[in-house]
């Protein structure tokens, strides 16, 4: 057996969108968290996801998961392996991007790397190497204000030339409009110039796909999900991968009971949370007793879940409007504020799956990586899109809380989805 593609993803659901996109574009994918088992069963399986908790955590171990990923993707076969990133470029000068990117394109014997976090569907383009939020730059959305990476410049060349050892090009859009051929000989004259990664323009979905047949020329790419789109409709074009009806059919229903939990802060999912309000019980926690008082507030959350969830689905949340976020990190430091949530959610959560929930909606990039870990998840399979870029997932295998059935979760950046989306995720989790 061997891989189409492999890609290593730098957060879970970074994973879960780009595997989602794979499956809408016909790919038979699994996605994984951490390095599976060598016995990990992928017959008739074109792409694997694995996903990493690599995005903030230091440099080193961040380059020190990722090739140990990319090695066990090889060893499947995979010819092509993308590194995912976030569509807006989440890091700080110091990386994690860069560093990893030089790591694997070492480990790949690549001269260099082409990379582009566009994503016009959802709203992400490049053009000159500046990348665009919907219609406003990078640095003036709200990712600005990100709790753990704010993102201050919009210029991608200067972004990644300021975490990677080697110098960052750009192949802009006239170029990219030229077609593959066109993108390739640029990336071959860069290289000849010493540049080791290039970004590359990219504002509508058929510059993906130029782009896709670009990077299948090399052994390593650097992207978000729309780059695993151009990938994927570029294997699928040359033969190199089947595209099955059946794609996304995740089998017989799951049942048993279900629960939200919302961890971002994001100004979509605080929507999301008061639209929830009008159909689900809330509850939200209180950053500040978490602090102080950690275990009671938790366990009078489980608690209240314990009284509600048997009637129907329930929310328990600890979103929070942007400038309490930052008095909260002001009084008590970033990173306490933020793994006290992170923790006291995936708590919750493993609470809640031994009372029998087994449909479980998770709002948040770091929260959803806190709850998979806790519950010891290893592998899904994709299922039907909920939102742009947030797929049903079907676990395979039991998991450290023991499970002896599978579950259904739907793990979701915090700017991904309409207004309904809690609601729309549990109607299609059945």
């Amino acid at each position: 057996m061997s891989l189409a593609l492999g890609s290593v993803a730098d957060d879970y659901t970074g994973a879960s969108d780009l595997a989602n996109t794979l499956t809408q574009a016909g790919l038979r994918t699994v996605q994984t968290i951490g390095i599976p088992a060598d016995d990990l069963d992928l017959a008739g399986v074109d792409a694997v996801v694995v996903a990493l908790k690599s995005r903030s955590i230091p440099a080193a171990d961040a380059v020190a998961r990722s090739r140990a990923a990319e090695a066990w993707l090889r060893g499947r076969g995979a010819a092509h392996v993308l590194f995912k990133i976030c569509s807006t470029f989440d890091s700080t000068d110091q990386g994690n991007i860069g560093p990893v990117l030089d790591a694997l394109r070492g480990d790949a014997g690549e001269a260099i790397a082409l990379v582009t976090p566009a994503f016009p569907e959802t709203g992400r383009t490049v053009y000159q190497g500046n990348l665009f939020v919907g219609a406003v730059p990078l640095n003036e959305s709200p990712l600005k204000d990100h709790p753990l990476n704010p993102m201050r410049d919009a210029n991608l060349v200067r972004v990644l030339a300021r975490q990677s050892a080697a110098p960052v090009g750009l192949v802009d859009f006239a170029t990219v409009a030229k077609g593959p051929d066109a993108v390739a000989a640029r990336l071959d004259a860069l290289a000849a110039d010493g540049v080791g990664a290039a970004i590359a323009d990219a504002v509508r979905e058929t510059d993906l796909e130029t782009l896709g047949v670009a990077a299948l020329g090399h052994r390593i790419s650097v992207g978000a999900s729309g780059l695993g789109l151009g990938l994927a409709r570029a294997l699928v074009a040359a033969g190199r991968a089947a595209a099955p009806d059946s794609a996304s059919d995740l089998g017989a229903p799951v049942g048993g009971l279900a629960a939200c939990l919302a961890g971002s802060c994001s100004q979509a999912t605080l929507g999301q949370i008061a639209a929830a309000q009008a159909v689900m019980p809330v509850r939200r926690l209180d950053p500040e007793r978490l602090l102080a008082a950690g275990e009671a507030e938790i366990e009078a959350a489980v608690a209240w879940a314990g009284d509600h969830v048997g009637a129907g689905p329930v929310l328990i949340a600890s979103s929070a409007e942007p400038e309490t976020v930052r008095a909260l990190q002001a009084r008590h430091g970033g990173d306490r504020v933020g793994h006290a949530i992170e923790a006291a959610l995936a708590r919750i959560a493993g609470d809640l799956v031994a009372r029998g929930v087994r449909r479980l909606v998770v709002a948040g990039g770091e929260t959803s990586g806190a709850v998979v870990d806790t519950l010891g998840l290893k592998a899904f399979r994709l299922g039907p899109e909920i939102a742009a870029g947030v797929p049903v997932l079907r676990t395979m295998g039991q998991g450290a809380v023991g499970l002896g059935d599978p579950m259904l979760l739907a793990l979701k950046s915090g700017n991904f989805g309409g207004r309904d989306f809690f609601s729309r995720a549990l109607d299609l989790m059945r």
